[in-house]
């Protein structure tokens, strides 16, 4: 490989290898500069706002999986509880809620400085981890918020593993 070819891999735009992994998927998405990529997904059980930011100057992706749910004031602080054990859980990422509208969502970061850039492998492996966590753990968030379980209770519900269908 060329330094040429080599220094254009370094410095290529990894929202240009998003958009085509949510094209190749049929997603909804939006555009709307070189920096931002936003699409609508739908999940087991709501559908989900996924969001790309890459920063050149950091050599940064920023992604997030948001619910289409906004926690209520009242029950945030129970649901706070909740993120604090369910992020133990996580090797890859981890939830959080936004401080002024309520969202949940699961938040990565990707640092690519000095490699060879985002692969669409990462990016792939990145989007189906984020939406199998959030349709895994969406049942323990309703279940805090509108079902009235404990934490300990909503983390069962989560890491029970179902086998067969109904």
């Amino acid at each position: 490989m060329s330094v040429m070819q080599l220094e254009r891999l370094t410095t290529s735009n990894p929202l240009d290898i998003a958009e085509q992994l949510v094209t190749d998927r049929d997603w909804l998405f939006d555009r709307p500069d070189d920096v931002e990529l936003v699409a609508e997904v739908s999940g087991n059980w709501c559908n989900y706002r996924i969001w790309f930011a890459w920063q050149p100057d950091l050599e940064g992706l920023i992604f997030s999986c948001a619910y289409d749910t906004k926690i209520p004031e009242k029950n945030r602080a129970r649901m706070h509880e909740l993120l604090a054990s369910v992020n133990e859980k996580m090797w890859l990422g981890h939830f959080d809620m936004g401080s002024e509208d309520g969202m949940i969502m699961f938040r990565h970061a990707l640092l690519l400085r000095g490699g060879l850039g985002a692969t669409p492998e990462q990016l792939e492996d990145l989007l189906d981890i984020a939406i199998t966590e959030c349709n895994r753990f969406f049942p323990a968030f309703q279940s805090v918020l509108w079902g009235g379980n404990t934490v300990s209770e909503a983390l069962q519900i989560a890491m029970l593993d179902t086998v067969g269908e109904a």
